[in-house]
């Protein structure tokens, strides 16, 4: 048996096993995910929320903007409080200050430390202690106590002024740059305190029979006794010596390993004379729409990270009412996934006709009318979000097409739905593209098998996103929302990157196709042993047993492991670009592949294992850290292969047009510098000193104006600036790029270059 063999086998392996893993998991968090009691209760058995109220109340929150205003057990965005720990701290002081001055006839700041330390055991014992009573008939209650409801009321009428449009909080609104009157109704409001509650009893009631509550004592709060479980410690401890004897392993592979040489290079480029057929003419448009969006994207980046110090406001003018913070992130964010699945999903188009050289049917119109759905999904779901946002919809239409309230996929229903026939869509023409080369027998076959399987995996893994529902309590809609975020972006948008751009330098002859077969075959093993079940590291603190952090911890561990070896892919991709003459074409296509293996193991490898570990999720879970490593990773490593794919692709789309190399050079220096000096001069910072605010007062406080306003945090964001307009600037001279390319593609009829011409110019 020989090696592609085996490594066929193992990756079926891990497949198989990492997907039973993970379902097996999720069994067990439909099991044991927090209840939501049918009504919250006093001594007197009055209630005070219901089942029903939470469950509106989660409609509300996702009305709103759900994660992209504050955040719930630490997903979401950065500006905004986590509600979570924000309402646990407000109740506790409550409960605090009403005992103290039943008690003592004294507020809780005045008493003496031992008085402060006594009152603060009752209040663990009080808020930590389980009481859901499940009665015969099946309904399950929680008794509160008479202290605790009336800190519930106070906390409660504190959340009805904030998301309304009390002017005694609205100083507080700016700076949580929310805009007036977030919820108008009150009846909504009374709905959300229902959800906003639950999220925090959650979190600070301990599980039956265990010492730690169902979020695994997240958020950091040692006056309430949530502080680290052993679990989470031992756990992180592994997860460490796994990445070491992950990397150990690897290194060690490498060099047992037998590296050819690189091939002689072809006296002509094999592209080159390939004629494209009016299939792949017409995917142009997907790469002109992708960087369109992505200058969209930047123009909303720089609104939303000015809300930081502007709450309501940019430069004085009062966006809010118009833009508010929770949809210009919402746009940003979800642009981020439009733009570079728009690119890819271009190159998948194009590449399917080049390898199989057959142009099915009605390929063009089915390359046309999906481009067009694209634009109806892209511009209606963002239309959607702005209504649903501006509460013109009610809570049920709002979850057909307005606002769905969860990070990536905040689309509604509707569009979410035409997003999945968009992609499936995809898949077919694809499929009918590519068929003739998976049933030939070549040198290559392997990689163009994983290839399509990834685009298999990439058409229908989007769908996970369907199994959370209107009411889907929210550690289940956690799971499946990573699903997506996770497996689908990261894991097999990457098995599709690697394959492709095998293939593309196979066809160039820059490697051999054995080589490419073994190297494609490894790495899809290698990074999917640690990407799939890896997922679980996004779940440590959602209401999951703590099972899941056993497994998140060593396999997201693994994850990083490949990365220490990235540099070698680099300095590969590097030399690659000067060993023909002709080369110099594709030069800014490979430096954005150089670019994506420094983003590789800076962003993905560095930042991502900053936050990966149990022990150090638990502190810095949605700080500034986290959108560290989002911007490193997302547009460092899959915004620069987008952009990278998208070049190869244009290279054979434009044949011997000239192109303007110094718009390219400039777009890759700035889109590097801008994105280096926007994570390490501003958000990197941001993320250490709030770090440092959670260990020392805990999580609620990194998040709160005190440390989010401070003179120092808002001088650091102000220092995102010269990032920022690198970073825009690189855009915009990408656009140019394209636009001139445009331009000289309608004012000429490219004819094709003898070879002696080509060498010639090149």
């Amino acid at each position: 048996m020989n090696r592609n063999k085996l490594t066929v086998i193992a990756l079926l392996t891990v497949l198989i096993a990492s997907f039973t893993v993970l379902l097996s998991v999720g069994s067990d968090i439909y099991r044991e995910k927090p209840p939501i009691p049918n009504a919250y209760v006093d001594n007197a058995g009055q209630t005070l929320f219901s089942q029903n109220d939470v469950e509106q109340g989660q409609l509300v929150w996702r009305s709103m903007g759900g994660h992209q205003l504050g955040s719930i057990w630490g997903h979401g965005s950065y500006v905004a409080p986590d509600w979570t720990a924000d309402w646990l701290h407000r109740e506790a002081q409550a409960w605090l200050n009403i005992t103290a001055l039943q008690q003592y006839q004294t507020p809780f700041i005045e008493l003496s430390s031992d008085l402060q330390a006594s009152l603060e055991d009752k209040l663990r014992k009080d808020m930590r202690h389980n009481t859901v009573i499940e009665q015969a008939n099946g309904i399950t209650e929680v008794r509160l106590s008479a202290t605790r409801v009336a800190s519930i009321k106070e906390v409660t009428q504190h959340y009805l002024s904030l998301f309304g449009s009390d002017p005694e909080l609205s100083h507080l609104r700016e700076q949580y740059a929310m805009k007036e009157g977030t919820v108008a109704s009150l009846e909504h409001r009374e709905k959300l305190n229902a959800f906003l509650f639950w999220g925090a009893w959650a979190a600070i009631t301990e599980r039956p029979n265990e010492a730690y509550t169902y979020t695994n004592n997240w958020p950091f709060d040692p006056q309430l006794g949530n502080t680290p479980t052993s679990s989470n410690v031992f756990w992180s401890i592994m997860s460490f010596v796994t990445l070491i004897a992950g990397v150990g392993a690897l290194i060690w592979h490498h060099a047992t390993c037998k590296h050819e040489s690189l091939p002689k290079p072809v006296a002509n480029d094999p592209l080159f004379l390939t004629k494209p057929t009016k299939s792949q003419k017409a995917v142009a448009k997907y790469f002109i729409t992708a960087i369109g969006l992505f200058l969209f994207q930047i123009i909303l980046g720089g609104i939303t990270a000015h809300y930081a110090v502007e709450g309501q406001d940019f430069y004085g003018i009062p966006l809010s009412e118009i833009l508010p913070y929770s949809v210009t992130r919402t746009w940003h964010t979800q642009l981020a996934v439009f733009w570079i699945a728009t690119a890819w999903l271009g190159t998948g188009l194009y590449i399917a006709p080049a390898l199989s050289g057959h142009e099915p049917k009605f390929q063009r119109l089915g390359v046309n009318v999906l481009w067009v759905a694209l634009l109806i999904v892209v511009i209606g779901s963002m239309a959607g979000e702005w209504l649903g946002v501006q509460q013109y919809f009610d809570l049920d239409m709002n979850f057909l097409f307005g606002h769905q309230g969860y990070e990536y996929i905040d689309l509604g229903r509707v569009w979410q739905l035409l997003l999945l026939v968009g992609l499936l869509i995809w898949l077919v023409l694809v499929t009918a593209a590519i068929r003739p080369a998976l049933k030939k027998k070549s040198e290559m076959g392997p990689v163009i098998w994983v290839l399509y399987a990834s685009c298999i995996a990439i058409g229908l893994f989007y769908g996970a996103g369907l199994f959370m529902g209107k009411h889907t309590n929210l550690a289940i809609a956690e799971y499946w929302r990573w699903w997506v975020v996770h497996l689908w972006v990261e894991g097999f948008f990457e098995t599709f990157a690697t394959s492709v751009i095998a293939l593309m330098l196979v066809r160039l002859g820059l490697i051999r196709a054995r080589s490419a077969n073994a190297t494609v075959l490894f790495t899809t093993v290698v990074f999917l042993t640690g990407g799939l079940i890896g997922t679980l590291h996004h779940l440590y603190f959602t209401g999951v047993p703590t099972s899941v952090i056993a497994w998140g911890a060593i396999f997201s561990a693994l994850e990083v492991a490949p990365l220490a070896l990235i540099g070698f892919e680099a300095v590969e991709s590097y030399r690659m670009r000067g060993v023909a003459p002709w080369m110099i074409r594709y030069k800014w296509a490979i430096m954005f592949f150089v670019a994506t293996a420094f983003w590789n193991l800076v962003g993905a490898g560095v930042l991502g294992f900053l936050i990966n570990p149990p022990i150090a999720l638990y502190f810095i879970q949605g700080l500034n850290t986290t959108a560290t490593h989002a911007h490193a990773a997302f547009m460092g490593v899959y915004g620069m292969l987008g952009i990278g794919l998208m070049l190869f692709c244009v290279r054979g789309l434009t044949g011997n047009l000239e192109w303007n190399n110094k718009y390219l050079k400039g777009a890759f220096w700035t889109l590097n510098i801008g994105l280096v000096a926007m994570v390490f001069m501003s958000l990197l910072p941001v993320g250490l000193i709030q770090f440092f605010a959670v260990l020392d007062n805990g999580y609620w406080y990194a998040r709160s104006p005190a440390v989010i306003h401070s003179s120092i945090v808002e001088t650091l964001v102000w220092m995102r600036v010269p990032g920022d307009v690198l970073f825009g600037i690189g855009g915009l001279l990408l656009g140019l790029f394209l636009l001139d390319l445009l331009k000289k593609a309608l004012t000429s009829k490219p004819a094709l270059e003898t070879a002696s011409e080509l060498n010639a110019n090149a």
